[in-house]
């Protein structure tokens, strides 16, 4: 983390512990109210992370260019620049884990957030436990394992797990942060079927089910952008009652 960044967590009472190893993952939170922020500090803090604050929806995005953080909380009601804005701003850079963090319980204000390309949704008053437990998963799935291979090809698809590119048939093709998380969902589980419900937590940690007009709209995009819009032939296949599978080409 550069001098600047540093001196931002010291200003905005977010100094990491001695204790927290320096490559541990560095979480950035968006959150306009102190006391609240002390004690994200506290809770996370104690499970290992290295933290950054910001207090307003702008500085969130200044921070989030400067700092690069590994996962993003961000609180919907922010000053100057909303939660909603943060989160499509991101949206539209990186496809880093995003957590919306709020008092609004609305059932649309979640579907709103989740179709926005949130990662997850947690509502206040929150279980400290559960809050650890969902950044964790949220950063499992987003990290994968050094025996997570980088490169997939299979002579019609090459996908570079890393750099986040994708080719067909050695065309480069531009995909969203979604439609990218959809696509390596697939692959990494092709010849499977994955229904709707297990898309949705693998691909976007909704285990609630309700962002689940979201899958066939981005199936149907994905199709697009990969040049496979015939539902007969396209190797993004729907098994009818089931879900979607990808199909690799015969060997």
């Amino acid at each position: 983390m550069s001098p600047a960044s540093e001196a931002l967590l010291r200003r905005r009472g977010g100094e990491r512990s001695p204790e927290v190893e320096p490559d541990a993952p560095f979480v950035l939170v968006v959150e306009d109210d102190p006391d609240i922020w002390r004690s994200l500090q506290i809770i996370l803090g104690r499970a290992g992370y290295r933290l950054g604050w910001a207090v307003d929806g702008a500085e969130g995005l200044k921070a989030f260019n400067d700092q690069r953080p590994d996962l993003v909380v961000v609180d919907i009601g922010l000053p100057k620049v909303d939660g909603w804005v943060v989160l499509e701003r991101i949206r539209q850079m990186s496809s880093v884990p995003v957590l919306l963090l709020t008092a609004r319980g609305l059932e649309s204000d979640k579907v709103r957030g989740l179709l926005g390309g949130a990662d997850d949704y947690l509502t206040k008053p929150y279980s400290n436990d559960e809050l650890v437990a969902r950044l964790g998963r949220l950063l499992r799935r987003c990290r994968p394992g050094p025996e997570a291979p980088r490169l997939y090809d299979d002579g019609r698809l090459r996908i570079d797990f890393l750099e986040h590119s994708v080719e067909v048939e050695g065309r480069s093709v531009e995909l969203t942060p979604t439609e990218f998380r959809l696509l390596a969902v697939l692959v990494r589980h092709a010849d499977t079927v994955l229904s709707v419900p297990r898309l949705l937590e693998l691909g976007w940690s909704d285990i609630s089910g309700a962002g689940r007009g979201r899958v066939k709209f981005s199936v149907l995009s994905l199709r697009r952008k990969l040049g496979w819009g015939d539902v007969i032939t396209s190797p993004v296949e729907t098994v009818r009652g089931f879900g979607y599978r990808y199909r690799p080409p015969a060997l």
